[in-house]
């Protein structure tokens, strides 16, 4: 198992008895209470744990496609015992539509605090799924939470529901926007974590925000929002920025979209269903909007002028961004969780002919497909630099250079053969494989995973670390300072720890210059009208 063998045992010690100390601390709250009543949560091992508080008014009737609205009072006390119904969205095996409402704006809690005077860091984690699904974050707080950290896991509302534009919401609004509702949501819920969670032994000052994929794109996206200037200290993001180029058409791929071109695709959604007005679209059943049956296009985040100001590449060239510290990671195999295994060299050539336009002989050197088995991987390898590494590294740069606060780059590339990677032979880390990595599906099973248990307690630590002091390092741990692109300052977990240079350098200069090629070209345009 190389060099991790030994660091292993140890760790696995170290974590037992971190344990052991925790236990030590004696019962911790149960029931508490908060603006809207008593709540009154379940004790697992030593955490209280508080499955499912409403954060907000149900967003159902003439809500719908509104901006949150505050939660009403109850009498008597609220049993948290039970999760919350997930958003409506696509049904698959495990997400039923019996689980799911669009009464869905609940968070759950997790806290070790033996009193409300505790005052523990704050973690609150915004879970991924393409702003299309849910991807459930409650088996994140069992691990982290033992460590000296209030968890809170929020829903916000996806798809259509979500994030769907329109002129007449727009024309409707008193801020004159529309679309973005799932990110009001997220930034209602950290302001009622700002209210409440002194009821659960948190700090108020002491906020986190982390997410992995849209969850970590929502952080990237808070991280440039006014209206979430001052909810949160500090910023975890795992495969996930919003820093390429926006456009006044529809979102694709590598390219999100303003406004309008937002407003475009809800017009196009309302002619797909057949529904003559906004009225309609209001009366129609939430499943049959966010199903399975519903066969359209996916809905995201645009730049609105409200929630989002402006491409936020420029936001943060001019340094107009909430400049708190940040983890920014990624994945050495990002893409294979979205590559089909069924991939031709011809088709994928006219595709990347067809993305790049003049860029794609440059495309084709640093992601060739002249084979098959070459095309695989360069469409795995394209995707993965488009979607997440490029964005990450954008992210991490252009904060050293504007900002005061550190940012910190990661890069998760320990082999393994537990990965959601559709190409089973590679044995990287495919996107979503970090949740692996802070869930337990590794550190629980050391015997069986040595190598990334062991790496999946380094990450826990300095996450944890990063949630007590803004800073990641602690004792025994590699000293990770902040991000210098000419010095080897990446941190990598692949047995062990690491710093390396920044990876795929090649590959993401070239990313670099294309999104630089989009955006002057967009600007011509927006000149020329």
């Amino acid at each position: 198992m190389k060099k991790s063998i030994c660091l292993v045992s140890f760790l696995v010690l170290t974590f037992c008895a971190m344990l052991t100390a925790v236990d030590a601390q004696g019962q911790p709250l149960v029931k508490t209470h908060v603006e809207t009543g008593d709540v009154e949560g379940v004790l697992e091992g030593q955490l209280a744990v508080f499955k499912a508080i409403p954060y907000a008014a149900p967003p159902v009737g003439d809500l719908r496609w509104r901006a949150p609205q505050p939660a009403k009072a109850w009498e008597g006390v609220l049993k948290t015992d039970k999760f919350g119904p997930l958003p409506p969205q696509p049904t698959r095996p495990g997400r039923t539509a019996d689980m799911m409402s669009e009464d869905c704006l609940y968070l759950g809690i997790a806290t070790p605090a033996t009193s409300v005077n505790d005052r523990l860091p704050v973690m609150v984690w915004i879970h991924g799924g393409g702003f299309q699904t849910e991807h459930y974050g409650g088996d994140l707080w069992r691990l982290l939470a033992q460590r000296g950290v209030v968890i809170v896991s929020i829903e916000y509302r996806t798809g259509a529901l979500g994030f769907m534009a329109h002129p007449e919401l727009t024309k409707e609004s008193k801020d004159g926007h529309s679309g973005n509702y799932g990110l009001l949501d997220q930034i209602f819920a950290l302001q009622w974590v700002q209210r409440n969670i002194t009821s659960f032994g948190g700090d108020p000052t002491k906020v986190t925000i982390f997410g992995e994929s849209a969850g970590a794109i929502s952080c990237s996206l808070l991280c440039g929002s006014p209206l979430a200037k001052g909810l949160f200290r500090a910023c975890i993001s795992q495969s996930g920025g919003s820093f390429a180029p926006w456009r006044d058409q529809a979102r694709t791929l590598g390219v999100d979209a303003s406004q309008k071109g937002a407003e475009q695709q809800g017009l196009a959604f309302q002619k797909h269903l057949k529904k003559k007005s906004l009225k309609q679209l209001r009366k129609m059943d939430a499943m049959d909007l966010c199903g399975s049956n519903v066969g359209f296009g996916g809905f995201w985040p645009c730049v609105d002028g409200y929630v989002i100001m402006d491409d936020q590449y420029r936001l943060y060239e001019r340094g107009e961004y909430n400049d708190v510290p940040v983890i920014v990671m990624t994945n050495s195999d990002e893409g294979a969780l979205f590559t089909p295994g069924n991939i031709k060299a011809a088709d994928y050539q006219k595709s990347v002919r067809s993305i790049f336009g003049s860029y794609a002989d440059e495309a084709l050197k640093v992601y060739p497909g002249n084979t098959d088995d070459e095309a695989w991987h360069g469409n795995a390898d394209a995707f993965r630099d488009m979607g997440f590494a490029w964005p990450s590294y954008a992210w991490v740069s252009l904060q050293a250079k504007t900002g005061k606060s550190p940012a910190y780059a990661a890069f998760l590339s320990q082999p393994s053969k537990r990965s959601f990677s559709q190409d089973p032979h590679r044995c990287g880390v495919a996107h979503a494989d970090d949740i692996l990595y802070l869930n337990g599906e590794f550190l629980t099973q050391p015997e069986k995973y040595p190598c990334e248990s062991a790496v999946a307690e380094i990450i826990q630590q300095y996450w944890v670390n990063f949630a007590k002091t803004c800073n990641p390092n602690g004792k025994g741990l590699p000293y990770w300072p902040s991000f210098d692109d000419t010095k080897p300052t990446t941190m990598q977990f692949s047995y062990g720890a690491s710093l390396i240079m920044r990876p795929n350098r090649d590959q993401i200069d070239f990313v670099d210059r294309f999104y630089k090629h989009l955006r002057e070209e967009t600007e011509k345009q927006r000149q020329q009208k």
